[in-house]
């Protein structure tokens, strides 16, 4: 899988209450959740990203509650993937099950500025600064969890195999 967008960073320990604040879980409609995607954290960041740009965040990225939510929000609002230099397992694994890419990189986030373009092989395993040479290695997604991902999440992965 390729993804190419302009990234959005984020800093350390971004929970899921900046990724989608708790007076929003009264709903689990999707394009209601995208509305407010990392309000918390920057009040700005729907009117600014575009459809397939990239959240970059730090260490531990998506930690606090298990929170489906979370990564629903961030899907539904258009973000093509994740990448942090760490992720919270429970957050790792519930992006995966609701079908959102995610990937680690240590480097990646001191190297890059806010707007600036990336591309991502995830088969390759490596991110590319666009206009550039400079490459970051990822560890590649396994072929499990790439079919999970082009399913769209665990639950229509199951589906799908009935």
């Amino acid at each position: 899988m390729i993804f190419k967008g302009k990234v959005w960073t984020f800093g350390d320990n971004i929970d899921t209450d900046a990724i989608i604040p708790a007076r929003y879980l009264n709903t689990s409609d999707p394009a209601e959740l995208a509305k407010h995607c990392m309000e918390d954290a920057d009040a700005d960041f729907m009117k600014k990203m575009k459809p397939g740009d990239i959240i970059l965040g730090g260490e531990n990225f998506g930690c606090g509650s298990s929170r489906e939510h979370a990564p629903i929000a961030i899907k539904a609002a258009g973000v093509s993937c994740v990448v942090a230099k760490s992720f919270a397992r429970i957050f790792f694994r519930n992006a995966f099950n609701m079908g959102l890419p995610i990937f680690e990189s240590k480097d990646l986030a001191d190297a890059v500025d806010e707007g600036k373009e990336i591309v991502i092989d995830s088969v390759r395993g490596v991110i590319t600064l666009a206009g550039s040479d400079r490459t970051f290695p990822i560890s590649p997604i396994p072929p499990f969890m790439e079919q999970l991902l082009a399913d769209g999440g665990l639950m229509k992965h199951i589906a799908k195999k009935k």
